[in-house]
């Protein structure tokens, strides 16, 4: 299994729609998340990670150190208190909103690249993208 950290491009998407409905994106921004093909970048500098989703309408950027709590400032003005750690080769991030719902999402390294898997706590929907390892 290779370092997870690396570049990748957005291939495919699995319940992408359901998942951003039971989470709350209104329509238009969830159509549009939807038929994106972002660039992820997953960079690590000793005990600094940094996760970057590139596409054409916006970049959004966390840093972070494993097990410490940190913010995430979604666009619709919403702030979740994340946490991620390393489980395998996976970087996992569970994130709690203000209405204290929950997320877990799970970076998995693959043959290929990497697995995003987004779960949703109380609606039980999942939603997976998957991103193929640039050279």
């Amino acid at each position: 299994m290779s370092s997870i950290a690396g570049t990748y491009q957005h291939e495919s998407n699995e319940n992408l729609d359901e998942y951003f409905k039971a989470v709350g994106v209104p329509y238009i921004p969830r159509k549009m998340m939807c038929m994106s093909s972002p660039r992820l970048e997953i960079l690590n500098d000793s005990d600094k990670w940094t996760i970057r989703t590139i596409s054409m309408i916006r970049t959004v950027e966390v840093t972070f150190t494993l097990g410490e709590e940190y913010e995430e400032h979604m666009p619709a003005g919403v702030t979740l208190k994340n946490v991620t750690t390393m489980e395998g080769d996976s970087l996992v991030t569970v994130s709690v909103g203000p209405d204290n719902n929950k997320v877990l999402r799970k970076y998995a390294v693959t043959e290929d690249g990497v697995v995003l898997t987004m779960t949703h706590e109380n609606s039980g929907q999942v939603a997976k993208r998957y991103f193929k390892r640039l050279s």
